[in-house]
């Protein structure tokens, strides 16, 4: 084994991540990766693509994991850090599933509605599980745990938001005039795609557990329960009241049935709907992207604190110099998770000097 990470370690990550997700952990997790370590390996003959889904299907599932050891072997792990793979086949798979059209580029995949123009009324989510996407991510997952047995934490495909994934089937404007419209349709669609979301995460599930470590989404965060990080791009788009009545009920009842719920709250348009989901009982944590345009991640301190005062954790992703600006404000890290920093060699002293400032060992 190449990778420099042990079970011993992940011991240590278990116990450190599930005394913050139990808020009894006083300092932040900063996970930092530094990239140029030695393999102690040839390189694989395949090429790194950060989309899994850019694969020719006549690349096997073992040749994409021996990929991903490789490239994790050329990574030293420092604070909390922990070997982590996610099969990549864009944001919102779910909606192939549905039977979306799918248009694959190098990093990401794009969904399309299908060629019949259905009304709402006609429109029905039945998960097809047999879809050459579906079962081809859980070979992948069975591949990595085959070659691992634990050692890598394995994350979950993005499966998308709910709305998001009903936005496939209704793009543009369509939806947006569904809410006022077929309000009926979009909420009988919201449940359908409710209960497809789960369907996949619990096949998904039957491949990972329990040899996984934990459970873990595309923001990288680990969590030794049931976990996702749980998100509606589309409600950027819509005020308080259609929020509350058409994303919140569903996303409540999801944060129900998960130990440790977060949410990404991704633009400023997004900002109105943050004290509704404060308001969730069983959400956990919310994640903070200004988005495009938009001032770094150091410049927002408020909407930190306003999490912080809900009782809620935070998952920062500006760099370190910017959580530096954001707790000189804000007067505390506590309760907050740093998206993975990756660095070259030439930055690993600046890291630790970063890593003894927040108590991290």
């Amino acid at each position: 084994m190449t990778i420099d990470f042990s079970f011993e370690r992940w011991r240590q990550v278990k116990d450190t991540y599930g005394r913050w997700w139990n808020g009894e952990l006083e300092r932040p997790l900063i996970p930092v990766v530094v990239r140029g370590r030695e393999p102690g390996r040839p390189e694989p003959a395949i090429g790194h693509k950060q989309g899994t889904a850019a694969y020719d299907f006549a690349v096997s599932p073992d040749e994409i994991v021996d990929r991903w050891d490789y490239e994790l072997a050329r990574l030293e792990f420092l604070g909390d850090a922990f070997p982590v793979v996610q099969p990549n086949f864009g944001p919102g798979v779910v909606a192939a599933f549905l039977g979306a059209r799918t248009q694959v580029t190098e990093d990401t995949v794009w969904f399309h509605p299908p060629e019949e123009d259905l009304g709402i009324s006609d429109l029905h989510f039945r998960l097809n599980a047999e879809h050459p996407w579906l079962k081809r991510i859980r070979a992948i997952m069975q591949a990595g745990i085959d070659r691992w047995g634990g050692l890598v934490q394995i994350g979950m495909t993005d499966l998308g938001g709910n709305l998001d994934i009903l936005s496939t089937f209704r793009p543009g404007e369509k939806l947006l005039l569904d809410l006022y419209d077929h309000p009926d349709e979009v909420r009988r669609l919201t449940w359908e795609a409710h209960e497809v979301w789960w369907r996949c995460f619990d096949l998904f599930n039957a491949v990972l557990q329990p040899t996984n470590p934990g459970y873990g989404a595309w923001a990288g965060i680990y969590s030794p329960a049931p976990h996702y990080m749980l998100q509606c791009d589309f409600c950027y788009m819509i005020g308080p009241a259609m929020f509350d009545e058409f994303v919140k009920p569903e996303l409540a009842a999801t944060c129900g049935r998960l130990d440790n719920a977060f949410y990404h709250l991704d633009g400023v348009g997004q900002l109105n709907h943050l004290d509704s989901l404060l308001g969730i009982a069983d959400l956990k944590g919310v994640q903070w992207v200004p988005g495009t345009g938009q001032p770094d991640c150091g410049v927002w301190p408020e909407v930190y604190e306003k999490i912080q005062r809900a009782g809620k954790l935070v998952q920062f992703l500006g760099s370190l110099d910017e959580l530096d600006r954001v707790v000189d404000r804000i007067g505390s890290a506590k309760g907050f998770v740093l998206g993975c920093q990756s660095v070259g060699p030439t930055e690993r002293d600046k890291v630790l000097r970063h890593l003894e400032r927040y108590g991290v060992a």
